[in-house]
């Protein structure tokens, strides 16, 4: 005799809702990833790293990335005013294992991820787009579009 057919259960190990499905980071990435970046500026703050690259630099941590392991950590961050970046991330990178150890006395974390910092373009991204928007040229055509839109 032959047993009656059940639907397909899903293993007992997986995860409901995990990154792997979705595509996006989980909400424990996403936490962590929040703890880090304060820690992070903090340490920036209150820290003076010996570069002359890195001297009177205000940096602006604007996200961290944990990898869904939680080894790595891809931090994005942007020098105030933008000037010199690529030399800012460079020195950031160089002294990545200076602020990783300092990170991990602030948090709480099994181990510190190891940390790669990136520049955050999201900035001169809006700034340019901000900038198409006022040219002269989209303005022309907004206001052609308003006016057909007033005449009908």
């Amino acid at each position: 005799m032959s047993r009656p057919s059940h639907p397909r259960r899903p293993a007992r190990n997986a995860r409901r809702g995990s990154a792997d499905t979705k595509g996006g980071p989980s909400q424990r990435q996403l936490r962590v990833g929040e703890a880090l970046r304060h820690a992070l500026a903090e340490v920036l703050r209150e820290n003076e790293i010996r570069d002359a690259e890195l001297e009177g630099v205000s940096v602006t941590i604007t996200q961290v990335k944990p990898s869904p392991d939680m080894r790595y950590a891809t931090v994005y961050c942007e020098p105030l005013g933008g000037e010199n970046a690529k030399a800012i991330v460079a020195a950031l990178n160089r002294h990545k294992g200076f602020l990783r150890g300092e990170m991990g006395h602030l948090i709480t974390m099994k181990f510190t991820p190891d940390l790669r910092f990136v520049e955050d373009e999201s900035f001169a991204e809006a700034q340019k787009i901000e900038t198409i928007l006022k040219s002269p040229e989209v303005q022309r055509d907004l206001a052609a579009g308003h006016d057909e839109e007033e005449g009908e």
